[in-house]
């Protein structure tokens, strides 16, 4: 069972990344699948979420317009489009999943992708 999170980088505030969240050993369809970020010195907070009952999405105040979730069933992939970059959107980035239900709440997710690391300078 393996989470993997891909796609990050170094881009220009403005500039738009996608990472990608690929499973390998389980269906990712079963689980809500978030998106979590960690700054240097900060806590890891919620990004975004899909649930896997209904496809409901959630996103944190900060990316909300900015950042699109979506799953791929056919791919077991949830992608997460980064648009209008930020340096603070700097922080490595993790996916993870979740049994019941979405929750902005890292211990509520089971398992962890290693996370990739998104930079936003000039």
């Amino acid at each position: 069972v393996q989470l993997q999170a891909s796609g990050g980088g170094l881009v220009q505030p403005g500039g738009s990344l996608r990472l990608s969240c690929a499973a390998s050993g389980f269906t990712l369809n079963y689980y809500a699948i978030g998106w979590f970020r960690q700054a240097p010195g900060k806590e890891r907070e919620g990004v975004s979420c899909i649930s896997s009952r209904d496809g409901s999405i959630y996103y944190a105040d900060s990316v909300k317009g900015r950042f699109t979730i979506s799953r791929h069933n056919d791919q077991n992939a949830v992608y997460l489009q980064m648009n209008s970059l930020k340096p603070e959107d700097t922080a490595v980035y993790y996916c993870a999943t979740a049994l019941l239900r979405c929750s902005w709440y890292p211990k509520d997710f089971n398992y962890w992708g290693q996370g990739t690391l998104v930079t936003v300078s000039s």
